[in-house]
């Protein structure tokens, strides 16, 4: 990465989300564990110095260091499904402290589709040490990263941003409440046992009531042990076109490239309710084609309005207090970083003059080596405070060549 410090205004930030795609659009640009390894390996090639890619159900954002956000659009685009100007078109970006506070706030919750749904720190994490694993987090997103955990933990703690139980995995179980009759009776089927699968399947026990649920994952180790911690069934993944035509309701929560779960599958099947939460979608859209179908995916899962998120509205402002102090924090460590060079330049400069015989007079006055290096760290001290306060490098430096010369 080099050693000189990372500039703000060399940070940016390339994405799209749900407030401009829909879960088709966003699937063409999803990123792989595969996919992102091949762009943090080829991004120095790009000219991208330092990032991570935040790819959920809601969003792909690619964060890092450029010239300009173009460079970071091809690369990003180098490994999707999705054309650049079809990213482009339908992207935002953000550069320098924009993009610094647009993390900020999705840390936080204030940018996800349901307000306050707090699973995406954990997502900023994976993505965060996926990147980290594979050499690409600089000094500037270590720092960064760690500043918004310890906002959105504040956020988390002091405000109810996340009060209250809505997340697109209690969404599915709120719709299946509304729309399908005596849901406790009904069999479902559960398909994909990872973070949003296992948290839909403890919301359909604790909400509904029921242990009618067949679990299946492609990792069977996986599935039997949620199914075994929550005492529901399981089926193998070979199965599960036996399971799908068995069941009432049925929840995909995986993400394979290609819908797992098609339409000429389901014709002649018994009425049904699908809901996908997977991204891109692992159910054919054309399944809502079929009369006796009912198909919903995450995106209309999230057009939630309920007293839950009104309150969480109101703590929004609370929310936006806590990332300003954290911002401001931030920025003033980016800011202090930036005069290191110099600071260590001024320290090199003044032990050449403590050394050298040309001040013989003031050289006498600091006799010892310990007694100098005390006092020029001192004043490296001191002109790092003013430069805090002053954007006057030069004549600091002068300050403090006369401040070490003076007698002491």
């Amino acid at each position: 990465m080099g050693s000189k410090p990372a500039e703000v205004s060399k940070f940016f930030i390339a994405g799209i989300n749900y407030k401009k795609t829909d879960a088709e659009a966003r699937g063409q640009f999803a990123i792989s564990n595969e996919q992102y390894k091949n762009i943090l390996s080829t991004a120095p090639g790009y000219g991208v110095n330092g990032l991570f890619i935040l790819s959920t159900c809601n969003r792909t954002e690619i964060y890092g260091f450029a010239e300009n956000a173009s460079a970071l659009i091809d690369l990003l685009c180098s490994q999707t499904k999705g054309l650049k100007n079809v990213f482009t078109e339908l992207s935002y970006v953000k550069n320098g402290l924009e993009a610094v506070e647009h993390l900020f706030n999705v840390a936080a919750g204030l940018d996800s589709q349901i307000l306050g749904d707090y699973e995406i720190v954990g997502q900023i994490k994976q993505a965060v040490k996926f990147a980290k694993e594979h050499s690409s987090i600089n000094a500037f997103i270590e720092r960064l990263f760690n500043s918004v955990l310890q906002s959105s933990k504040a956020i988390k703690n002091k405000t109810e941003l996340s009060g209250g139980t809505v997340s697109v995995s209690f969404a599915a179980v709120q719709f299946i409440k509304e729309n399908i009759e005596f849901p406790a009776h009904k069999k479902i089927l559960l398909v994909g046992t990872g973070k949003i699968g296992r948290n839909t399947c403890k919301n359909l026990v604790d909400y509904l009531g029921t242990k009618k649920i067949t679990l299946i994952n492609r990792s069977g180790e996986k599935s039997s042990l949620l199914a075994e911690e929550m005492e529901l069934s399981t089926a193998a993944f070979e199965d599960m076109d036996k399971e799908v035509n068995l069941a009432d309701i049925i929840i995909v929560a995986t993400n394979a490239e290609q819908p797992i779960i098609k339409k000429s599958g389901l014709i002649g099947s018994k009425k049904k309710c699908l809901i996908d939460l997977s991204i891109p979608n692992n159910i054919e859209a054309s399944v809502k084609e079929l009369p006796h179908i009912m198909l919903v995916n995450v995106d209309e899962l999230s057009k939630i309005n309920d007293a839950t998120l009104q309150k969480r509205e109101a703590e929004v402002p609370k929310a936006k207090a806590i990332i300003d102090q954290h911002l401001f924090e931030f920025m003033e460590w980016h800011d202090m970083r930036r005069n290191v060079p110099l600071l260590k330049a001024v320290k090199s400069k003044l032990n050449q003059i403590h050394s050298s015989s040309l001040l013989s007079a003031p050289i006498n006055t600091i006799s010892s080596m310990p007694d100098a290096e005390e006092k020029i760290q001192r004043i490296i001290n001191g002109m790092a405070l003013k430069m805090r306060h002053q954007n006057t490098q030069g004549c600091q430096f002068i300050e403090a060549i006369n401040d070490f010369i003076q007698p002491a």
